[in-house]
């Protein structure tokens, strides 16, 4: 089996994080490889918000548990000191689906480079949040031209990665 395939196979998602920042380097490599996604009409509809400040990270994730409900003092993106926001233009049609490549690119590359990833939904309604609004505006960026599509929560794992679940029976049919 290829090195590809076998990242495929072996990735995981992880919810408990080291508080040791990857390298920007590192950080790079993975939003890049969220970038290279194959996009509808090849429209390249994403960006990929790179959050390293503490202090914005910290924000983004207090407004991610307020929307999921959580009790306070709960992270949701579980200690992972990055988080890459996935955002796509509102425009194109198919932005939910390349948001979606998007982020399963990067977590492979994740993966790939001896990093952690899990996603991490409610995007959409932070970006379109007042202080959602701000950020985006403080970044350079127009809210109203944007959709957030998802978090890939990234850092090096505080666990060792989960077994695979047993992969469910009749999923692949054959039409031969």
């Amino acid at each position: 089996m290829n090195e590809t395939i076998q990242a495929m196979l072996s990735r995981r998602s992880i919810r408990k994080f080291k508080s040791d920042i990857p390298s920007k380097e590192l950080i790079a490599q993975v939003a890049e490889s969220g970038i290279y996604a194959a996009s509808g009409m090849g429209k390249q509809s994403t960006a990929v918000v790179a959050v390293t400040n503490k202090e914005l990270r910290d924000c983004i994730s207090e407004m991610n548990r307020k929307i999921g409900g959580w009790n306070e003092g709960f992270d949701p993106f579980y200690g992972a000191p990055v988080i890459l926001l996935v955002l796509a233009k509102k425009e194109v049609a198919t932005h939910l689906y390349d948001g979606s490549l998007t982020m399963g690119n990067m977590m492979l590359a994740a993966h790939s480079l001896g990093l952690g990833s899990v996603w991490i939904h409610r995007a959409k309604e932070e970006v379109e949040s007042a202080e959602g609004k701000e950020i985006l505006k403080s970044l350079g960026l127009n809210a109203e031209e944007w959709v957030g599509i998802a978090h890939c929560a990234l850092g090096y794992p505080d666990c060792e990665l989960p077994a695979p679940p047993p992969r469910k029976e009749g999923r692949v049919i054959w039409a031969e």
